[in-house]
């Protein structure tokens, strides 16, 4: 990261700029990058090219499956009880450009098993650019707990102020989540769903 860079982001958080709303960044928005950077997960790529797979029309359950085990291993017996048609139709709907996020999250919804943050990580994977996941760790990171996550107006809320974060701090969106997982992950919580 460049000398600029670090000098930009010091000024925005002197500034006060780490809040939107409810959300405010609990570290300062210099660290973005380095705390992206110490992300580990090597399944994010699996995630994004079965995400990136679902974007280019192919809708079967085996990239669903590939996301779902990205964002909650646990969680992944749920879409048996899903028929190969209600999931096409589902994600088929929800990848539409015309349709709106709130209209995705919903159709995504009504899927067995999977709840706003489950279908965060979907449209993230298939629109990484667009959305971002929604969990307890990237809610801790911004000052907020989990317990309106399975609200769609909540989570909208929270796509907003990520966005923003992004745009005002220069990174990518998936760099923010990035690192607003991260910095969770280091304050030493051990790991729960929330899917």
């Amino acid at each position: 990261m460049s000398m600029k860079k670090i000098e930009e982001l010091v000024e925005q958080a002197a500034s006060g700029t780490q809040r939107h709303g409810i959300f405010v960044l609990q570290f300062p928005a210099f660290d973005i990058p380095r705390l992206a950077d110490r992300y580990g997960y090597q399944e994010d790529d699996e995630a994004l090219e079965a995400g990136r797979k679902i974007r280019n029309g192919d809708y079967g359950r085996e990239n669903l499956m590939v996301i779902v085990r990205w964002k909650s291993r646990r969680s992944a017996h749920w879409l048996d009880d899903n028929s190969e048609i209600d999931i096409s139709r589902a994600l088929r709907f929800a990848c539409d450009p015309r349709t709106s996020e709130k209209s995705a999250i919903e159709a995504l919804d009504r899927l067995v098993g999977v709840g706003i943050p489950m279908e965060s990580a979907i449209l993230t994977a298939a629109f990484p650019e667009k959305y971002t996941v929604i969990d307890w760790r990237a809610l801790e990171s911004l000052g907020n707990d989990d317990t309106q996550a399975q609200k769609i107006d909540y989570y909208l809320q929270y796509l907003a102020a990520c966005r923003d974060f992004a745009v005002r701090f220069k990174v990518p969106l998936r760099t923010l989540d990035r690192a607003l997982w991260q910095w969770s992950k280091e304050q030493g919580k051990e790991d729960r769903c929330s899917c």
